[in-house]
């Protein structure tokens, strides 16, 4: 295994990870448990403005 052979490597692997934590956010957020609490969370921040 050459240095540029290691580099693609290191790149596949970082993209699959970038993906796999961005979906997972994804999927946290618009988990439907979730929507209360985030409604909740909106709600008390214009509140507390006024």
């Amino acid at each position: 295994m050459n240095f540029d052979t290691m580099i693609v490597w290191s790149k596949l692997i970082s993209l699959v990870l970038f993906f796999l934590v961005f979906a997972g956010v994804v999927i946290w957020a618009y988990w439907p448990g979730n929507r209360v609490r985030f409604e909740r969370e909106g709600r008390k921040i214009l509140e507390e403005e006024s």
